[in-house]
């Protein structure tokens, strides 16, 4: 096995979704044969030491769609029984509007 092995797979396509405390990036790689698949990955801060915490999940081409399906599928079961408001994320200087719009959305 070559040194290819033991490194990262070249990112092809890229993009970074910020929301709120957490940054979401959506990359898509590809194997050696030059099949795509893509790679979810969270990421959040601890408050505590200040290192970055990921979370990633690696998706397959041939699971697309059943992935799709039940995001989709579970998506709608929380839409259709409670309002989703998209959260507007800003920050503020100020230290009251922010202890206000602080949420905290560990499990």
């Amino acid at each position: 096995m070559g040194d290819f092995d033991n490194k990262e797979r070249e990112e092809v396509f890229s993009k970074k979704v910020r929301a709120g405390k957490r940054t979401y990036f959506f990359d898509v790689k590809a194997t050696r044969s030059g099949d795509y698949y893509l790679t979810l990955t969270e990421s959040k801060k601890r408050l505590e030491d200040g290192v970055f915490v990921k979370h990633k999940i690696f998706l397959y081409k041939e699971d697309f769609e059943k992935f799709t399906e039940g995001l989709t599928e579970t998506v709608e079961y929380i839409k259709s029984r409670q309002d989703v408001v998209e959260k507007r994320y800003e920050y503020s200087e100020n230290p009251e509007y922010a202890a206000k719009t602080d949420d905290d959305f560990t499990f």
